[in-house]
């Protein structure tokens, strides 16, 4: 088994298996299009952008590779799987070492986990729940196409400020799972999105990301919130720069009570899905040592490297 970067020698396998390829970061897919090809001429010529493709090989033949791609952004401590393709080989030896391989890129760019987003009823889910990736949530992602309006509607809906930044951190802690919070911390350094407020108080936040092909919005509902139906709709009709793209709502299991909320303002719902992680280790070298006592006398000192790991 031969596991090598990805070149041009790929490109035939990969344009031939672009329709039977399995995408795994379901915010990219969505706001940007699927991106095979793209991404893996970028993965070749420029990989300070974060982008690793990789090509396992069985005895060296181009026309029996597995491919798959990781992402990370630089200082992030997630990475996330994008593709593996052809969906018809993840039950092959391969994708082991393709998998390590792939991890080790992003280890060393200081990545602590790897995510992924698998539909439940896919090959893919089995295989990478053999590969030490473990589910530490599930979601849906529904598709809001109401038309945007020129319409005020409610001004509880308001850009997040700076000034936000503690009720929303609150309102994250108070909401979202401790496990999930290990994977994904708050994410305070790139708070982007609108809050909903009723009276002083912020009661939704609502994170957002913009593509080409759509945009991304994942809510965070508190329980007590009023008139959820009508204040999502408003939202939807009002959402900054929306133009004509289409709304993916992630709902995550945790705000479960909201998927008949957007029921009943028109979400089509796609596939449960599982969001997957699997943990990296981020060895560090010691900048010191300590000195451990010799058991007995006139035997040299030793000392033993201190390894950390993110918790």
């Amino acid at each position: 088994m031969i596991i090598r970067p990805f070149d041009w020698r790929d490109l035939p396998a990969l344009q031939r298996n672009r329709k039977n390829s399995v995408y795994l970061h379901s915010l990219v897919r969505l706001t940007r299009g699927v991106q095979l090809l793209s991404g893996a001429i970028i993965s070749s010529f420029a990989s300070s952008a974060g982008i690793y493709t990789s090509v396992s090989l069985n005895n060296g033949d181009t026309k029996d590779s597995l491919i798959g791609q990781i992402t990370h952004p630089s200082g992030s401590q997630l990475a996330h799987l994008s593709f593996l393709t052809p969906n018809g080989a993840l039950a092959s030896d391969g994708l082991s070492g393709l998998l390590e391989h792939l991890s080790d890129q992003v280890t060393e760019r200081g990545a602590f986990r790897v995510l992924a987003d698998v539909d439940e009823q896919t090959s893919a889910y089995s295989a990478l729940r053999m590969h030490c990736f473990a589910i530490f949530a599930r979601q849906r992602i529904w598709r809001l196409s109401a038309p945007a309006s020129n319409e005020t509607g409610s001004m509880a809906w308001q850009t997040v400020n700076d000034q936000d930044l503690i009720p929303v951190k609150s309102l994250y802690a108070n909401l979202v799972p401790g496990l999930v919070q290990q994977v994904e911390p708050f994410p305070e350094e790139r708070l982007q999105g609108l809050v909903y407020r009723q009276g002083t108080d912020v009661l939704a936040f609502v994170e957002l990301a913009y593509g080409p092909r759509g945009i991304w919005a994942q809510p965070f509902v508190h329980p007590d919130a009023e008139n959820v139906a009508t204040e999502l709709l408003v939202l939807l009709r009002n959402l900054p720069d929306r133009r004509s793209r289409p709304v993916y709502l992630c709902v995550r299991s945790y705000q479960s009570w909201l998927e008949s909320v957007v029921d009943e303002i028109g979400g089509e719902p796609s596939p449960r899905q599982a969001v997957m992680v699997k943990h990296l280790a981020a060895p560090q070298r010691a900048t010191r040592t300590f000195a451990v006592p010799a058991l007995e006398g006139g035997q040299p000192e030793v000392t033993t490297p201190i390894v950390h790991t993110d918790p």
